[in-house]
């Protein structure tokens, strides 16, 4: 049974790991003003955070449209037996609503199944390259689904933030928030819990930043995979996965940069650990 795995660009899933799994990857949109630009298609990772930085326009993001969806799933439909969409948290994006309604423009016999991840960037990508493992051992479509779906509960996500602007502007926290935690010269952690970001923590500076993220992989236990997820530093990435060594083996550790789309809300300075426990 061929089933074929898709997600969204929000996964920030590493180009040669999507490409040797044979996950298909859907941009989203990205909005300066006028200018429309695919993730990582039409403008790179360097050009966006350039851009955001030094542009007075602060950019605006946009999931994929129904018809985005409709035509890969068409295409897929074609040479496979079932197709599995599995995408960033439906409370943090339209995006997996868009995916549902794209897969009813598709006339074809091939099931689709569309799943909420309840995830962000690489805990989605954890989520997805365990998929296309689960994938390629199952012969039985629901099956397949409903071994995706037990592994949401086992991957755990913690960032540290250089700055609240970037929240602030994305809409996430107040500026009243922003304005305490510029006083304080704080800098945010951030979890995901049932799908939401929520406050995790403060810290005053990125040296306390970096040791939380090192504890709380550290304590997670039993680890089966993990991720380093950097947005603007990536020798300190590389340096923090040098750190892990002694919890996860360093070579084993997927080190991936936060997408543009990501990047209107995290902003410059973002270092994310996503990580996936073995379950009991």
């Amino acid at each position: 049974m061929v089933v074929k795995i898709v997600t969204d660009s929000t996964a920030d899933l590493p180009f040669r790991v999507a490409k040797e799994l044979g996950i298909t990857v859907i941009p989203a949109y990205l909005r300066f003003g006028n200018e429309v630009y695919r993730d990582r298609i039409d403008i790179s990772e360097d050009q966006f955070y350039d851009r955001l930085i030094n542009d007075q326009t602060h950019p605006t993001t946009e999931p994929p449209t129904p018809k985005d969806f409709a035509a890969v799933y068409d295409e897929l439909s074609r040479k496979s037996d079932g197709i599995i969409s599995i995408h960033i948290s439906s409370e943090l994006s339209a995006t997996y609503n868009s995916a549902i309604q794209g897969k009813k423009l598709v006339n074809t016999d091939c099931p689709i199944e569309v799943v909420d991840s309840r995830l962000v960037t690489m805990g989605l990508g954890l989520l997805v390259i365990s998929a296309a493992s689960i994938a390629a051992s199952e012969e039985n479509l629901p099956q397949i689904v409903e071994r995706i779906k037990k592994v949401i509960p086992d991957i755990r996500e913690l960032g540290l933030f250089d700055t609240l602007k970037y929240l602030v502007l994305g809409g996430r926290i107040s500026r009243a928030k922003a304005f305490l935690g510029s006083v304080l010269n704080v800098k945010p952690m951030i979890t995901m819990n049932n799908g939401e970001l929520e406050p995790f923590r403060q810290v005053r500076n990125r040296k306390d930043g970096k040791d939380e993220l090192l504890k709380f992989a550290k304590n997670a236990g039993n680890i089966k995979d993990l991720s380093v997820v950097y947005s603007t530093t990536p020798e300190e990435a590389k340096d923090l996965v040098k750190q892990m060594d002694p919890i996860f083996p360093a070579d084993q550790i997927k080190l991936a940069r936060l997408g543009p789309v990501l990047g209107v809300h995290g902003g410059p300075g973002i270092l994310f650990v996503a990580l996936r426990v073995k379950s009991d």
